[in-house]
């Protein structure tokens, strides 16, 4: 494997292997150790936890890290194409973690650089190192991948998040609740697989109906920046909110999650329930992170060994 483009590329074993690999790493059962290695990390889209957990976890790593953030003050401003940035960044890193609105940038990235390319988010697209990281949180809480009942709410159509969470977990023969405004639905291409794979969902749109059947409640923001028409976002942003008064007959196992940030969909009273795991979510972040890194530069060998 030498690039993470998109959870399409991943089979099961795969996946399980990065779990594996997360789960020691956290553990201490192995340390990877990326000395001398070089991340170029290239968001030319905002980012908080994605930005800041593949920083931690390569200095975790002894790695170091490069940073381009937008493109303002950067060569782009000057006219320089995507490509030759990209050839030029490769000179300097080992890898290179890139998140731009284009969907496909990062796929094409990865076409034209010989270093690996990480897919930290291409628009509307694909967001493989969350979807990980959330399949991480959910082996943690869950016990299992396998046979688990997962409401995704919010917005389906523009969540990267949520298209790249729904393509991993069709390997492990999940139900799925799809909780949305009827011009939020989950894109036809991605309910199309899963009826090729006979994987049975239910499209909800109230948040609190069918709560109680859930293992996972996976909640994302209406993404304003997706919109072309604003009085669109008008008309969905807090149609979907979360309260603790639903939670009142939710299963014992049962986890909220959400990638973070949220502007309203989970009200601050859920963080107190046993319910709430959005921040340790974030925190597996790292974890995965380190295992992704460390499995496309080839950091293991040694450790696995001894």
């Amino acid at each position: 494997m030498k690039n993470l483009i998109s959870m399409r590329d991943l089979s099961k074993e795969e996946i399980l292997y990065f779990m594996e690999i997360a789960r020691k790493i956290e553990n201490g059962e192995i340390n990877p150790d990326m000395n001398r290695k070089v991340a170029a990390l290239m968001f030319y889209e905002p980012s908080t936890r994605t930005h800041f957990s593949f920083a931690t976890a390569m200095k975790k790593m002894s790695g170091q890290t490069i940073t381009m953030r937008g493109s303002v003050n950067s060569s782009v401003s000057k006219g320089e194409t995507f490509a030759d940035t990209l050839q030029t960044i490769a000179q300097y890193a080992d890898i290179i973690v890139i998140r731009t609105a284009v969907e496909g940038s990062a796929r094409y990235a990865s076409e034209i650089v010989d270093v690996p390319v990480v897919n930290a988010g291409d628009g509307a697209n694909q967001h493989p190192t969350q979807a990980l990281l959330d399949l991480y949180s959910i082996i943690k809480t869950q016990g299992t991948l396998e046979n688990l009942t997962i409401g995704v709410a919010g917005d389906l159509k523009f969540g990267r998040t949520v298209h790249s969470l729904v393509q991993a977990m069709s390997d492990f023969n999940p139900k799925f609740k799809f909780i949305s405004p009827s011009f939020l639905k989950m894109p036809s291409y991605i309910k199309d697989d899963l009826k090729e794979k006979n994987i049975e969902f239910e499209e909800l749109e109230e948040i609190d109906k069918k709560i109680d059947e859930l293992d996972i409640l996976y909640v994302t923001r209406v993404q304003k920046e997706r919109f072309a028409d604003l009085e669109d976002y008008e008309k969905a942003k807090g149609s979907y909110t979360l309260k603790k008064s639903m939670l009142d007959n939710v299963k014992d196992n049962f986890k909220v999650m959400h990638p973070l940030p949220r502007v309203g969909e989970i009200q601050t009273d859920v963080d107190d329930t046993k319910y709430a795991y959005y921040f340790p979510q974030a925190k597996n972040g790292v974890f995965m992170r380190q295992a992704i890194i460390s499995i496309l530069l080839g950091g293991l060998d040694e450790t696995i060994e001894s």
